[in-house]
């Protein structure tokens, strides 16, 4: 299956995977920063942004639609970026094809199972009835008791859009994303190893990634290094970004 991407700048491939309730648009300014050398191939997965639907949504199978979509582009290898969700969809992604990677990049996500961490935020978006409203300033109101970070109620309303007759309707896969939740925060069973260069990148203010993960980390990444945004949280792209790319072009230009 070929998911939907938007491609910047001019260069050697670099893929970019989202997390969970995010979509290619989230990374936009970074990409066109990338682009300045790479060019980016902004992805959205599965049942998220502009790509296709679909009931099933194991890693297994994300990594495959990413393998479809640069087969369809020509790409035989590539340098790989993920965050969240997106960074173990680019762990399996690389392990199934070690060939492909040139470099893994992944940002603030260990190959390990999480406590769920959104059920809250699942059932308030499952529970929004979008005919009952006419702006997204009211959807965002809404949410207030549930959710009462702004930044968060914005950043996942970015997956409302218009239907052509004017009402509102999701974008993403909601009912696909909550039935398969539990398998989404599960680790992963890789079956194997990716022997290139790896670096995982968390957040200081994060507990996404600690330091007893990087045992399993090496287990099946080898070569994987560990670096810290001290300043970031989990979403250490947005919130450290300058940081974020002199890390990343660092990594992905060493000799």
């Amino acid at each position: 299956m070929q998911l939907h991407y938007h491609s910047y700048g001019q260069g050697e491939p670099l893929v970019i995977l989202h997390g969970l309730f995010g979509s290619h648009e989230n990374w936009h300014s970074l990409s066109r920063e990338f682009g300045a050398n790479y060019t980016v191939i902004a992805v959205d997965l599965r049942n998220h942004g502009r790509s296709p639907h679909l009931p099933d949504m194991s890693y297994r199978d994300m990594a495959g639609d990413v393998a479809e979509t640069l087969d369809a582009q020509g790409l035989k290898e590539v340098y790989l970026l993920g965050h969240s969700m997106g960074g173990k969809t680019a762990m399996q992604f690389s392990i199934l094809f070690p060939g492909r990677v040139k470099r893994l990049l992944i940002a603030d996500i260990a190959p390990k199972a999480y406590p769920p961490g959104h059920g809250e935020i699942l059932e308030a978006l499952w529970n929004l009835d979008l005919a009952g409203y006419s702006t997204r300033h009211q959807m965002v109101e809404a949410l207030a008791p549930t959710i009462p970070e702004l930044a968060v109620r914005q950043f996942l309303l970015k997956n409302v859009e218009h239907r052509p007759g004017g009402a509102f309707q999701w974008r993403m896969n909601l009912t696909a994303i909550r039935e398969n939740y539990e398998q989404l925060i599960g680790g992963l069973n890789p079956a194997g190893s990716f022997a290139g260069p790896a670096l995982f990148l968390r957040g200081g203010k994060s507990d996404y990634v600690t330091d007893r993960d990087l045992s399993l980390i090496r287990e099946s990444f080898p070569q994987a290094t560990i670096q810290t945004i001290e300043t970031a949280g989990h979403w250490l792209h947005a919130e450290a970004p300058a940081e974020f790319v002199k890390i990343v072009m660092g990594f992905l230009q060493k000799p």
